[in-house]
């Protein structure tokens, strides 16, 4: 082969790595949780309303908050992401010297606030709290999940060694507190939590430990889980809860057609969730319910293309419902506009 035949190979693989956007269909795409999780079926709402308006959005299944964080910034059609709001505070914590999640953090931005997720620890009826799996075998979750960065807060603030941590998955930790093999697991999930539903765990021998300490409440919020919410809890246990909040990138439409395409993306799901929270509390996830757009976490920036999608007149490729209030909903939208002026 001649030089002038290497350098044209060359070249023509310049341009397949330079100009992706061109080579491959641009897609949307949402990072959730586990196929259990409450996560995935808020996906699956979001992702209902975009077919309802010919905007294809597919669920990704992940390890949870973290992973999710850092997929918003770095994987290739992935504008969407639900985290754990705690999430910030952890990577202040424990991630402070990661190049590359200092990097995601300057780009990734809040879209909206959702729900309430209460931190579920199961475990044996003898141990009374938090301070009592010092010494235990405590499953946190697998690394990057949500689960797993609660977890390692909440010992870290109450200053709790358990003997192990051990990175399990809930639906795998599950199995082994009923065989004896661990003392208790945490699980991050807004109630009711399928991973508990059914008659598997005995009331008699396992218990959701009640999280009321002080210190935690500077991160988390007070949250209770009522009696028979689950089979086995028969009675009402307070704990804390940390918000799940929807997060996206702050694309800048002046670099290239795919920022310009994604920042269109976030725009159009931002209207339609806006304009369909209704639809949603009435036929989505029960957690929707509970979703105030308005109630904004500390320390979160607003992303641009979300502010973009919230305008009055902003218009989706479809046609957007008919308002049953419109000087209500005009009334929800500016509350929400002044809030977000504040960012």
């Amino acid at each position: 082969m001649s030089f002038r035949q290497q350098a044209r190979i060359l070249f023509l693989l310049l341009l397949v790595g330079l100009f992706p956007a061109h080579a491959a269909a641009f897609e949307r795409n949402i990072m959730t949780g586990g196929p259990q999780g409450t996560y995935i079926r808020i996906g699956r709402d979001i992702a209902g309303l975009g077919e309802s308006c010919g905007l294809p959005l597919t669920v990704r299944e992940s390890a949870g908050s973290l992973e999710n964080f850092v997929g918003v910034r770095n994987r290739k059609n992935t504008q969407f992401g639900i985290v754990q709001s705690d999430v910030l505070e952890y990577l202040k914590t424990f991630e402070a010297n990661d190049p590359e999640v200092q990097q995601a953090v300057r780009g990734v931005r809040i879209m909206f606030p959702l729900y309430d997720e209460e931190i579920h620890v199961l475990a044996r009826r003898d141990i009374a709290g938090l301070k009592d799996l010092a010494g235990k075998k405590v499953a946190v979750g697998v690394k990057d999940s949500g689960t797993f960065l609660t977890a390692s807060l909440v010992l870290d603030i109450l200053q709790v060694k358990p003997t192990e941590k051990l990175p399990l998955n809930p639906d795998a930790a599950l199995p082994k507190l009923l065989a004896g093999e661990i003392d208790a697991f945490f699980y991050v999930a807004g109630a009711p939590a399928p991973l508990f539903a059914g008659d598997a765990i005995d009331g008699a021998r396992f218990h959701l430990l009640p999280i009321t300490e002080a210190p935690l409440l500077a991160t988390y919020t007070a949250a209770r889980i009522d009696a028979g919410t689950y089979g086995f809890q028969r009675e009402p246990v307070d704990l804390i809860a940390v918000k799940a909040v929807m997060m996206t990138y702050d694309y800048d439409i002046k670099r290239n057609a795919y920022q310009r395409e994604s920042c269109k993306a976030v725009s159009d799901f931002s209207s339609l969730i806006l304009n369909n929270l209704d639809r949603l509390k009435e036929t989505g996830h029960p957690k929707w319910k509970s979703v105030d757009l308005t109630a904004l976490p500390p320390g979160w920036q607003v992303g641009i293309c979300v502010k973009a999608g919230m305008a009055m007149d902003y218009k989706t490729a479809c046609a957007a419902p008919a308002q049953s209030e419109p000087d209500a909903n005009e009334e929800y939208l500016n509350l929400l506009k002044q809030r977000l002026k504040k960012q």
